[in-house]
């Protein structure tokens, strides 16, 4: 815990009042009286003599006067009591002897451990001036007595007794009755005293205090708000009210304080502006208001006072340039402007600040290069980590001079270049971190046997080449960070061995292979290191040095290519608390598998080739992931019992059979359940369910469960992940599902679900991903009686259900992750994991869903927050595709499939311009393919096929790339990349045409057996046939006459039978058209109407044959066609 300003500022107080008044007064000798007193003390008081630097020396030899801690006036009385820091632990009471003192000025029994309750006796010491009964381990209620101290200048009750649970309070009396007599008190500290009262009662108690100089009361439990009415108190100079529940704004009254020097209210929930007008203040040498989070503000353009030392504004919301103007206050010792929304670059006249010992400027959005501190030469902590800053360190003498610097961190940042040489001959420099920048080399660095560094981390940068070799040279070196860089080679882990403290050792995830002596079972080795990660290092055994190794905790061997047994020895490392051998080749577990570490609390072994039944389960473990190998036992059924401490447990992906053990709901602790893709049979033990109050993940997916998903559900249901996805399971979706309020990802998928659409969880405004698909659920979907529907739902699946009706797209418009693009690149790199381990760093687990994309199923095992996914196929929904599904900016995949949507497909179509994978296939959509289709430039995946769509297939982007399947079954349309030209007179009525239309086949086919009884009977019955030409005669005869023409029957030509016919060829076919008479005969297979000529034109050609033959019914091959 940092020691608070004001601490420190009541010691140096105590102190100088109390050397003050020894040196005034005139020692003399000591009254008997007075010494019998103090000895009578020493003898009740409980201490521990090789404790004491002042009790101890108490004797009758030596005059009271004279012993330390006393101070007596000229005529030997004691005045003055100083025992603090003796460690007294009793005999301080109502009837101590320290209350027969009634001369006492100054009483100090601070740093003490009574354990006890404030005696009522202090009334009796009425000349007290000074009270000091900080830290000195007193609970309970202050008593009364206390504020009949009417001559006190200085009171200090501070305590820490609240971090125990046994506090220090202020109720009977209350602050406004302890302070009311004390009109004199200059000094009033109350840190840690429990005083419980709203802002306005305490506030008001404090104004009665004139002489009031200095006030502390940090961690007492006030309330706000922060009265303006303490601007009132003119005298104030120091305000710290850090800790306290505050939630109110500044007031701006608080710049009126003229002699306002320390400003410390850290902590309080407050909110606002911070005021501008108390950075004018000329007089502030501290200003603290750091972890308010909600507390708003931006630094003034003029200077800021020269007296200030210490700034501290971290974790606020602080935003706006950093104030360039800082390089100019020379006086400051400590800036904190850490965790804030600063930007901007940062200035070289930082530079400027000589006195300057710490600043801390991480997780702001400052950019540019790293400016210079060659003129701080006293700065002893730096810290510019998590921030944009960008480009090489200037030299490698930027660092220079900086010989009291002792850590810096410049970790997460975009920094390339060289790691200068200068920074690890530092002389007093033992921390170095520059992790997670753009460093591409170490310059080589020498005479640094002196150095005191003992931290280097390095790690997740570019750094290539051979491993450096000056590191060697680091003697004092603890903990060697190294991972994730392009270091190349082979690198031999002996050469390591001259750093003889070396704790940690990380050397993970590079290019190179570590050469390890795999015989060598010398304890000496390594004989400091306690955590060892050589991951991804191209081991192919367990480094032998570890196997008589007595003080390794965390051992990480992960991703290599280790075959064979797991040794035994392994587990009998006697203090080892994390073991990760995942990702390797290992095939069993080398037996017996007994006396496993029983300081074992995470053990991952997933992604091997174990096999055989599930070993035994550490007893205290918190992290088990067996996941991932070819386990083949039955799940033991008291596998509960190995389980309480566990907060993770995964034995999915392996061959695990039999039914899920009761004795599982036991393991109270369980945060994260993963028994996914295994051959467990039987039914969901309801106690599993009714253990989601603590449960946040439980996996069951691909197994085969059935039965009812049991309806037990925690009424503090706490679930983020329910998956239980292609199982068989039946029933209802479980009512009590909808106490889940946290729920985030809910997976049904496959299993014979019987039920309509879960309105039940319309509440949950967390859910992110739900999954429904291939069950028996029916009916409408849509909750239309709610506001709050999913505002967060990126993933929906309900493809393959009995799902009816229209989609309701007034629903659509709550689904509001799908609508928004915004902060598209920072969602990138989120996942939808969960948090539920913190050690040496978060544990997460991954959630994973299984989705269509482009026509393929596939598993997302990592679903990023952006991801965005609708799949309604295969159901029996019905209507107009809704509008409100084309504002989906955010959509990546949309799959309407397999239904009977009708209408066209709306131009808004464009605005989900994202769009990657796109299918409304097998529907009844009609009308043309929107051109606006052609400016989704993201579509890889398009499928329209088998509609009513028609007309030309628009050109753009990606259409002409998309197979002929995505546009085959719709008989309409045309063009690339269907075989289908598009003839230039091609309109929709004319295409449409092509389509199958029964009315129109009836009618034909009626006439065409009309004419096959007609004709043949007119060709025999010669009446009949006459009868027939004479009624078409006449018929044509009338219509012609209204165009001005004139029809000639066939009988009038007719002659004799010798009567002259005209030879087919003896007359071109140019020549009849200019022919001003046709001598020859008219019929109606063998004549023409031509308007503009206004007359019959007969082909000569044709033939026309009055007999009733049937062959001279037909016309010959030339005749003319119109």
């Amino acid at each position: 815990m940092r020691i608070t300003l004001v601490s420190l500022l009541s010691f140096f107080l105590c102190n100088f009042v109390y050397l003050s008044i020894y040196f005034s007064a005139t020692t003399g000798k000591c009254l008997e009286d007075q010494q019998s007193l103090l000895l009578q003390l020493k003898n009740g008081l409980k201490f521990k003599p090789e404790n004491s630097s002042k009790l101890k020396w108490w004797n009758q030899s030596i005059d009271c006067c004279n012993w330390g801690g006393i101070t007596c006036d000229d005529e030997g009385r004691v005045i003055g009591l100083d025992l603090r820091g003796e460690l007294i632990s009793g005999g301080f009471d109502d009837s101590s002897v320290v209350f027969s003192l009634q001369h006492l000025q100054i009483l100090n029994l601070a740093a003490n451990n009574f354990n006890s309750v404030i005696p009522s006796g202090f009334n009796k010491l009425e000349k007290l001036t000074y009270l000091n009964l900080s830290y000195a381990g007193f609970v309970g209620q202050i008593p009364n007595e206390i504020s009949q101290l009417t001559r006190l200048v200085t009171l200090d009750i501070s305590s820490l007794s609240y971090l125990t649970g046994q506090e220090l309070k202020l109720e009977n009396p209350s602050l406004t009755k302890l302070v009311q007599n004390l009109t004199s008190i200059r000094q009033l500290y109350l840190d840690g005293v429990s005083i419980t009262v709203p802002g306005h009662e305490w506030c008001s108690a404090l104004l009665s205090l004139h002489d009031l100089q200095e006030l502390s009361m940090p961690y007492c439990n006030l309330s706000g708000p922060l009265d303006p009415s303490l601007a009132s108190l003119e005298n104030l100079s120091v305000i710290v009210l850090g800790q306290n529940n505050l939630s109110s704004p500044v007031p701006e009254a608080l710049a009126d304080l003229k002699n306002l020097t320390i400003l410390s209210l850290p902590g309080c929930q407050l909110t606002g502006t911070f005021p501008q007008k108390i950075f004018d203040s000329g007089t502030l040498s501290v200003i603290d208001i750091s972890f308010n989070y909600n507390l708003h503000g931006f630094f003034p353009n003029f200077l800021l006072s020269r007296s200030l030392q210490i700034f501290r504004v971290s974790h606020t919301n602080f935003s706006g340039a950093f104030p360039h103007f800082i390089g100019n206050m020379r006086n400051l010792s400590e800036l904190d402007f850490s965790n804030c929304q600063l930007n901007g670059t940062l200035p070289n006249s930082l530079s400027n600040l000589t006195e300057l010992s710490y600043l801390d400027l991480s997780c702001n959005n400052f950019t540019g290069q790293m400016p210079s501190f060659d003129m701080a030469k006293k700065l002893t902590h730096l810290d510019l980590s998590h921030n944009g800053l960008t480009g090489a360190i200037p030299s490698s003498s930027h660092f220079d001079g900086l010989d009291n610097l002792v850590s810096i961190d410049l970790r997460n940042n975009s920094i390339n270049g060289s790691i200068p040489s200068s920074l690890f001959t530092l002389p007093r420099l033992q921390k170095i971190l520059l992790s997670h920048n753009q460093f591409g080399q170490v310059e080589e660095f020498t005479n640094v046997s002196s150095s005191k560094l003992n931290t280097l981390d390095l790690s997740s940068n570019n750094l290539s080449g051979s491993f450096p070799t000056s590191i060697y040279q680091l003697s004092a070196l603890s903990i060697l960070q190294l991972s994730s860089n392009k270091f190349n080679g082979t690198m031999d882990l002996n050469k390591l061995l001259v750093l003889r403290n070396l704790t940690t050792l990380d050397l993970s995830y590079n290019n190179f292979s570590v050469k390890v002596n795999d015989t060598n079972v010398d304890s000496s080795y390594f004989p400091s290191i306690s955590n060892l990660k050589l991951a991804s290092c191209n081991l192919k055994t367990f480094p032998g040095f570890l196997r008589n190794h007595s003080r390794i905790i965390s051992l990480d061997l992960s991703d290599n290519h280790i075959q064979g047994i797991v040794p035994n020895w392994i587990w009998k490392l006697q203090i080892l608390q994390s073991l990760n051998i995942s990702h390797n080749l290992l095939t069993n577990l080398e037996d017996p598998l007994k006396n496993l570490s029983s300081n074992l609390l995470v053990l991952d072994l997933h992604y091997n080739k174990l096999q055989g039944p599930l070993p035994v389960f550490p007893e205290y473990t918190l992290y088990l992931d067996f996941s991932s190998n070819k386990f083949n036992s039955v799940i033991p059924q008291d596998i509960g019992k190995y389980l309480s401490y566990t907060f993770f447990l995964s034995i999915s992906n392996n061959n695990l059979s039999g039914s899920i053990p009761y004795s599982l709901c036991n393991a109270s602790n369980l945060l994260v359940l993963d028994l996914s893709n295994n051959n467990i049979s039987g039914t969901i033990p309801p106690c599993l369910m009714a253990m989601s109050e603590t449960l946040g993940v439980l996996n069951l997916r691909k197994n085969h469960l059935i039965g009812p998903v049991p309806d037990m559900f925690s009424a503090a249901c706490s679930l983020r992940t329910l998956d239980l996805h292609d199982n068989k399971l039946d029933g209802k979706i479980p009512k009590s599902l909808s106490n889940c309020s946290s729920l985030e990802v809910l997976d049904l998928g496959k299993n014979n679900i019987m039920d309509v659409f879960p309105c039940l969880l319309k509440n949950i405004s967390t859910l992110r991903v739900l999954v429904l698909r291939k069950n028996n659920l029916y009916g409408h979907i849509g909750c239309p009686k709610t506001n709050g529907t999913w505002h967060m739902l990126q993933i929906v699946d309900l493809a393959i259900n009995k799902f009816s009706g229209k989609l309701p797209g007034n629903c659509f418009t709550r689904w509001e992750a799908m609508m928004s693009d915004e902060n598209k690149d920072e969602s990138k790199v989120k996942h939808i994991q969960y948090q539920f381990l913190q050690y040496n760093g978060p544990i997460y687990y991954q959630d994973s869903v299984t989705v269509t994309i482009k026509g393929q199923r596939m598993d997302l095992v990592k679903i990023l927050t952006v991801y965005t996914s609708i799949d309604f196929s295969s159901n029996h929904f019905e209507g107009e595709i809704p509008q409100e599904l084309f504002d989906f900016k955010a959509l990546y995949t949309l799959n309407l499939s397999n239904n009977a949507f009708s209408g066209q497909i709306p131009p808004s179509i464009r605005n989900v311009k994202d769009l990657e994978s796109l299918d409304l296939s097998n529907n009844s959509l009609e009308g043309n393919i929107p051109t606006e289709l052609a400016t989704l430039s993201f579509l890889s995946f398009l499928n329209l096929s088998f509609n009513h769509l028609i007309g030309r297939i628009p050109t753009g982007t990606q259409i002409q790339s998309f197979p002929e399947s995505s546009f085959i079954g719709n008989k309409g349309l045309c063009g690339s990349p269907l075989t289908t030209n598009c003839s230039t007179n091609t309109s929709p009525a004319t295409t449409e045409s092509a389509d199958f239309d029964w009315q129109y086949i009836v009618i034909g086919v009626g006439f065409g057996v009309g004419a096959g009884v007609v004709v043949p009977t007119l060709m025999i019955w010669e009446r009949g046939r006459k009868w027939s030409n004479d009624t078409f005669g006449n018929f044509l005869m009338r219509v012609f006459s209204l165009f001005g023409l004139a029809y000639i029957p066939i009988e009038d030509y007719e002659g004799d039978d010798g009567a002259e016919e005209m030879d087919d060829d003896s007359t071109e076919e140019e020549d009849y058209w200019d022919c001003p008479s046709f001598r020859g005969r008219y019929c109606v297979f063998c004549s023409k109407l031509d308007l503009t000529m206004k007359r019959v034109i007969h082909d000569p050609s044709c033939t026309c044959y009055p007999s009733s033959s049937a062959s001279n019914s037909t016309h010959s091959s030339k005749s003319y066609s119109p």
